[in-house]
């Protein structure tokens, strides 16, 4: 687990109307994740119960490079490029792994 790399990011959304257009395009890109990124060993977004304008990411990466790969994919591009028009806000917290389970990398 040493060399993993895991994000928690919180999105502060625009309002509802916002929120529906950023989840449809966290779906798009979602897809592009899947396909895609082996090193990408969890990418989940979640709404926080009584929190419905916000979205919270956990994401973990086999390693940094992983997490860079990611960063230069289209979809992800894509992503980081629309999104602005749908937030308020953003925070971003980087997590060094130490000790847990994860998912068996395929292949």
């Amino acid at each position: 687990m040493s060399k993993g790399l895991g994000l928690v990011v919180r999105f502060t959304l625009r309002d509802q109307t916002a929120a529906v257009a950023f989840d449809q395009l966290c779906a798009e890109t979602m897809e592009g994740i899947k396909r895609q990124e082996p090193g990408t060993l969890a990418y989940v977004t979640h709404v926080p119960a009584d929190e419905p304008l916000i979205r919270v990411f956990y994401e973990l990466y086999a390693d940094r490079a992983a997490f860079e790969a990611h960063e230069a994919q289209p979809h992800t591009k894509r992503f980081l490029a629309e999104r602005e028009q749908f937030l308020v806000g953003t925070e971003v917290t980087f997590l060094d792994a130490v000790a847990g389970k994860v998912p068996l990398r395929p292949g």
